[in-house]
């Protein structure tokens, strides 16, 4: 079966998880900036959308040159084996995007890799007029770094963040990408209570149900790689009985959500709904210095308000401080926090264990990890 070259892209901060998921996936790899490179057939492609809760999307390296002319960009774009992908009504917009290069007009640069396409195909497809560009979409992107082009075909679609589920969201909704990282970054495994207490439109706590039940993320939406006419639908088929069959619908879970609006609660609800997880888990309005809890060993994730907003900032800190008061009682628990509030360890009155640099959108921000005590180990009993 052919090989790809595959790209899994990443947001600042998440390679190595996302390196993790596709090693889990059974693919050796390497790690760059953004992106998780490995070599797979139609089936790693179709595994790789249906599976890494991480990644932003999955594409297919088609090429890869040094270029510092227009020229250079034009013959070496002319000379891949484009026919390979591209079928002869194809609509392939082509985007782009330059860093440090030469070639810095990066609408130039996407103007000739569309010529040198079209050129090549018209020789192919022996033909002289234009192409109708009426059939299946392939959207190729025209990446330059320090000179290096890399020539990429997107086998997602929307973006792997759209599971499928958001009813409706919140003002500064977390990406569902994001989200999964955030707990695959916790030491909760689904035998342990999950309570996320800024829980907004429910997106923490729905992944964590996803991961719990090992359910694919992918699972319920499309992608635009399957509209392709050489990419197998056995493919997919298989992919997805592959899917159904890990899933672990009876995995007991106990995953809570709080939030102070009342509305998200319902969005929340919504949301969970929609995903599948209706009664499994519970949404309650509650603010987080109320938060009690008799249960034990159990993981707190959140993603508290920022104080980003001018006149925001005080109230932001009396909730960390309130948090901090409210989870000193919780020391079997481990809290895992995200936030851009650089003294957010001073207000919540504990410096953290470990923390990481991560990238909420364009916000960078900071994984204050703070790990509670280890359950005590069970004796061993004789057989």
């Amino acid at each position: 079966m052919k090989q790809f070259d595959i790209i899994a892209t990443s947001a600042m901060g998440l390679e190595a998880v996302v390196a993790k998921e596709v090693r889990a996936l059974g693919y050796e790899c390497e790690v760059e900036n953004g992106k998780i490179m490995y070599k797979g057939d139609a089936s790693a492609i179709a595994r790789s959308n249906l599976w890494l809760r991480s990644a932003d999307r999955i594409k297919i390296k088609i090429g890869e040159f040094k270029a510092t002319t227009f020229d250079q960009l034009f013959e070496k774009t002319k000379a891949l084996n484009w026919e390979d992908y591209l079928p002869e009504n194809a609509e392939f917009p082509v985007s782009g995007k330059s860093v440090k290069s030469t070639l810095f007009s990066v609408s130039d640069c996407q103007a000739i890799v569309k010529k040198a396409i079209v050129d090549r195909m018209k020789k192919y497809y022996k033909k002289t007029s234009w192409f109708e560009e009426n059939g299946a979409l392939f959207k190729i992107e025209v990446s330059i770094l320090k000179d290096i082009v890399t020539l990429s075909l997107d086998t997602s679609g929307p973006g792997l963040h759209r599971r499928g589920y958001r009813t409706d969201q919140g003002e500064a909704p977390l990406k569902e990408t994001l989200a999964a990282a955030l707990v695959m970054l916790t030491n909760w495994y689904p035998d342990k209570p999950f309570i996320d207490p800024f829980c907004g439109s429910g997106t923490i706590p729905i992944e964590a149900a996803l991961i719990g039940q090992n359910i694919a993320p992918g699972f319920n939406r499309d992608f635009v790689s399957e509209t392709w006419d050489w990419f197998d639908q056995k493919v997919w088929d298989a992919a997805r009985v592959e899917a159904e069959d890990l899933a672990k619908y009876d995995q007991p879970l106990d995953i809570e959500g709080y939030d102070i609006d009342h509305r998200m609660i319902e969005i929340a609800k919504a949301n969970s709904f929609e995903a599948g997880f209706g009664d499994l888990i519970t949404f309650k309005q509650m603010q987080v210095s109320d938060l009690t809890t008799r249960k034990e060993y159990g993981v707190i994730v959140g993603n508290p308000p920022y104080g980003e907003r001018l006149g925001e900032k005080e109230q932001v800190e009396d909730i960390y401080r309130g948090m901090g008061q409210a989870f000193k009682k919780l020391d079997t628990w481990s809290i895992y926090m995200i936030t851009s509030h650089p003294e957010f360890e001073t207000y919540y009155g504990k410096q953290a264990t470990k923390k990481r640099k991560l990238f909420n959108g364009f916000i960078r921000t900071d994984y204050y990890q703070y790990w509670g005590k280890r359950p005590p180990k069970q004796p061993r009993t004789e057989e």
